[in-house]
């Protein structure tokens, strides 16, 4: 049994299942509520699978406007929340309970407008994130952040968790892409927030929104920022015996004041598993970096010139750089496909943390310990040049206490990262597998702080409940303001 706790469903709610469900469909079109226990199913968890339990309904909306009287009832009625996308989030961010109600984005697919003379694209949050520059191909532009899931993954949950993904060293994560977007609020209400324009002034709103995992409200459409292609590309190999020597490498590169598009390490675990499954060519080694510069020819040739420079101070075991597109092709296939890979070794938990480049090799050699510590094997896949992490650590769902002691390792890999300097997310968000692990990153004021701007958007806290913040605090917060305090 998973060490994640959820609050126990409304008695009250569950007594008006069929009032509710009755009072969606009365105002949505037919086919967009669902409630059957067997199609609810599907919507029973996301990609953190420790938890499980179908939603009392869930609604497929395919406009604005559908969602806004959804959203409108639901608040009418006290019910619950979830907002979904693709459901790929890894830290639980689309969980639901039993007396909640999933709205999900997945038929939200327009591309609503191209403009690449002032650089941006309008779509649709339920448009897949390689839907967008693959829309955007044949004009010379493309949408920069680019998460390993993201065949599947969707603008909403994009923005929900701002993720980034392997070229985020040089082009920033989803914030740094985003510039407008239209939500529904938890009342129901339709609002505008940034756009277009070249500048906004006021509050940062749209900063808020950008990272809030579905507690603030629901984005149904985006306008992101988008940039033209480069001149070339060429990812290089950096082979080395020792995850420390690997680390101190991406340190070093970073402190060059080079700025490679990307920087990928994977660890000999995870190697093993990718080489299997993508047949990637990569050399056999303890620890691989993907480094990949853009530019002019000449400009490619500098860049790889003075990171074979420094990779050489360290002896790697080899280094290579693509020749053609094809290998190319074949370097990021295996990259990509490291988690798809990964699960061909059984069940696994996917961490997100992050810490200083220079902490990096003492953290890859801390997590080591703490896997000879609990005796399970721990894979390192992550985008190494922002500091990014993400463990993977393996174990047996069918060996009772095998996934409690995972969970156990995991939080004790988050209060690394924060020991070090860093911070619980990168790009999965909190959700609720880092919920009770906030208190390590912020104090109880800073936690207040951020629950009063939450009460702000959603007084009834009827948005993704159960989320972000831990339980306990998140009760006391409310009885207090309930009390006046």
């Amino acid at each position: 049994m998973s060490l994640i706790a959820m609050p126990p469903a409304s008695a009250d709610i569950l007594s008006r299942a069929s009032q509710i469900i009755a009072s969606l469909q009365a105002v949505l079109p037919l086919g967009t509520v669902i409630h059957d226990i067997e199609e609810t199913r599907a919507y029973e968890c996301d990609a953190l699978t420790a938890y499980r339990c179908p939603p009392l309904a869930v609604v497929l909306p395919r406009s604005t406007d559908e969602v806004a009287l959804a959203m409108r009832t639901c608040h009418e009625l006290g019910v619950p929340v979830i907002p979904r996308g693709a459901g790929t989030s890894l830290a639980g961010g689309a969980l639901p309970t039993a007396d909640s109600v999933v709205i999900s984005t997945i038929r939200l697919r327009d591309i609503l407008e191209i403009d690449t003379a002032n650089r941006y694209i309008r779509v649709q949050t339920g448009v897949t994130n390689l839907a967008v520059t693959a829309e955007l191909e044949t004009e010379g532009f493309f949408y920069a952040p680019d998460p390993s899931s993201q065949l599947a993954c969707t603008i909403a949950g994009n923005i929900a968790m701002n993720s980034g993904g392997a070229h985020c060293l040089k082009y920033g994560v989803t914030t740094n892409n985003l510039l407008g977007v239209r939500i529904v609020t938890a009342a129901g209400e339709i609002a505008e927030i940034g756009g277009t324009a070249c500048g906004t002034f006021g509050l940062d709103l749209l900063g808020l929104i950008c990272g809030s995992e579905g507690q603030l409200a629901i984005v149904t459409e985006a306008v992101l920022k988008i940039v033209p292609k480069p001149e070339g590309a060429r990812p290089m190999l950096i082979a080395f015996d020792s995850a420390e020597i690997a680390g101190e490498c991406v340190a070093r590169i970073i402190r060059s004041g080079l700025l490679p598009v990307a920087i990928e390490y994977m660890d000999d675990v995870c190697l093993r598993a990718v080489e299997a499954f993508a047949k990637a060519g990569y050399p056999v080694c303890a620890a691989l970096l993907i480094v990949e510069v853009e530019g002019s020819e000449d400009e490619i040739r500098s860049q790889t010139e003075a990171i074979h420079s420094i990779a050489s101070q360290l002896n790697p075991v080899e280094f290579r750089s693509s020749r053609n597109a094809e290998e190319s092709l074949a370097i990021w296939k295996g990259r990509k496909s490291a988690f798809g890979a990964m699960g061909r070794l059984g069940d696994y938990l996917c961490l997100d943390g992050t810490v200083p480049v220079s902490q990096l090799p003492y953290t890859l050699k801390r997590i080591g310990k703490l896997s000879k510590e609990y005796g399970l094997e721990v894979a390192n896949v992550f985008h190494a040049g922002d500091g990014n992490m993400h463990p993977l650590i393996l174990f047996d769902a069918n060996t009772p206490g095998e996934l409690e002691k995972a969970e156990r390792f995991g939080a004790d890999i988050l209060r690394l990262c924060v020991d070090v300097g860093g911070c619980l997310s990168g790009e999965h968000g909190i959700g609720i597998e880092k919920r009770d692990l906030m208190p390590k990153q912020f104090t109880s004021d800073d936690l207040a702080l951020q629950m009063e701007v939450k009460s702000v958007f959603d007084p009834g806290w009827l948005l993704n409940p159960a989320k972000v913040f831990p339980l306990d605090a998140s009760r006391a917060f409310r009885e207090a303001r309930a009390d006046g305090g």
